[in-house]
């Protein structure tokens, strides 16, 4: 992942909205196909990968706002 500097609040949107795309196109996409095939541990695996790639996500943008 590159790092992305964010100084203003419309460059916090346009990251928000790409990383949005990314987590949706991944771990979206592997949550919905296990809903399709009502596979339960997929299910259950793909819903925490997405949880789980929301908050690193969130993470990682308040990791940026910390100073040195």
């Amino acid at each position: 992942m590159e790092t992305v500097e964010i100084s203003n609040r419309s460059d916090f949107a346009l990251w928000a909205i790409q990383r949005a795309q990314e987590i949706v196109t991944v771990e979206g996409a592997t949550f919905a196909i296990a809903a399709r095939d009502m596979n339960e541990e997929a299910l259950t695996e793909t819903a925490a990968a997405l949880g789980k790639a929301i908050s690193d996500a969130m993470l990682e943008v308040f990791d940026g706002l910390i100073g040195d």
